[in-house]
């Protein structure tokens, strides 16, 4: 490596360490993205220079070994210069053995301008006295040499934010170690979720909904869990299903699967089965890297 780029640490194996670069467009995605990398319990900072992306990794495995993956945001707020030298410091830091990976998150200019207008932010380069569209144009002008290098190029003009996420958390379970659990719920009413690889249907449960008081709640608040707890068949229903779980999830493991998506689905996907996904999520987080969640109605 060059006299700039510290050497990494020597006790650290640098095929172990994944980092990830994630760039693109304004109003693209990026910080979903980068938040759905911190879901899976990568070590993530935003908008850094390119040239401290080295001492980062440093920094990182050698204050806490545990810590073997690195998410880093880049964006048109960095200097000029950093998109020049991001190809040479990522080069170098492929060759040393680190899995380095580069993401563009893009999106149509149309909907960039709707995005915006919807939220009613300024662009990052609006200070330059840019018309949006204009800002637009300069932002791609600027971000092409990464583009032209990235390993993945994702069009988030189409996707929701939640869309968004569960593609990146999808895309880069395999960086993480072990195999990572989505618990996601949902409503039968509105369909059965495409992506699910196992699906436990909770209507056979009591129902918070009959409950005036309880209705506008979800199961992620407090009178909700309460009266589910105080149920014993939720009790038999959740023991049942992380038993099963706890017997056939390392199965998978031993079958090289990165990524499976739990299902549990109840009538209107907002309360017992949203109070099931987060007892599951907690009950694995206490033994396990990448536990996710997502609320389909909800969210």
């Amino acid at each position: 490596m060059s006299d700039d780029i510290p050497l990494l640490n020597p006790l650290v194996d640098p095929r172990e360490i994944h980092l990830i670069v994630l760039t693109g467009m304004s109003g693209g995605g990026k910080t979903v993205a980068l938040r759905a990398l911190e879901d899976l319990e990568f070590y993530c900072v935003d908008n850094l220079p390119s040239a401290l992306l080295p001492q980062l990794v440093n920094a990182v495995i050698t204050g806490n070994s545990k810590h073997r993956r690195i998410a880093v945001g880049v964006d048109v707020r960095n200097r000029g210069t950093d998109f020049a030298q991001m190809p040479s410091v990522l080069s170098e830091l492929a060759a040393a053995g680190v899995q380095v990976h580069l993401v563009f998150l893009d999106c149509r200019d149309e909907v960039l301008i709707k995005r915006y207008s919807e939220t009613r932010r300024r662009h990052p380069l609006a200070t330059r006295g840019l018309s949006l569209a204009d800002a637009i144009m300069e932002e791609r002008r600027l971000l092409r040499p990464l583009m032209a290098i990235a390993e993945k190029v994702i069009d988030s003009s189409e996707l929701n934010v939640h869309q968004l996420r569960r593609l990146v958390a999808t895309g880069y379970a395999q960086a993480t170690e072990g195999l990572t659990l989505m618990f996601q719920s949902f409503a039968f009413k509105r369909g059965l979720p495409l992506d699910a690889d196992f699906v436990f249907d909770a209507r056979c449960l009591p129902n918070p909904h009959w409950q005036p008081h309880l209705r506008p709640l979800s199961g992620k608040d407090a009178p909700v869990r309460e009266f589910l707890e105080a149920e014993p068949l939720v009790g038999e229903f959740f023991a049942d299903t992380a038993r099963w779980l706890d017997a056939w999830l390392p199965r998978f493991e031993q079958d090289d699967r990165s990524y499976v998506t739990i299902s549990i689905g109840c009538t209107g996907g907002r309360h017992r089965s949203v109070y099931l996904v987060e007892k599951l999520a907690a009950h694995y987080r206490g033994h396990r890297e990448g536990v996710l969640t997502f609320h389909r109605e909800l969210e």
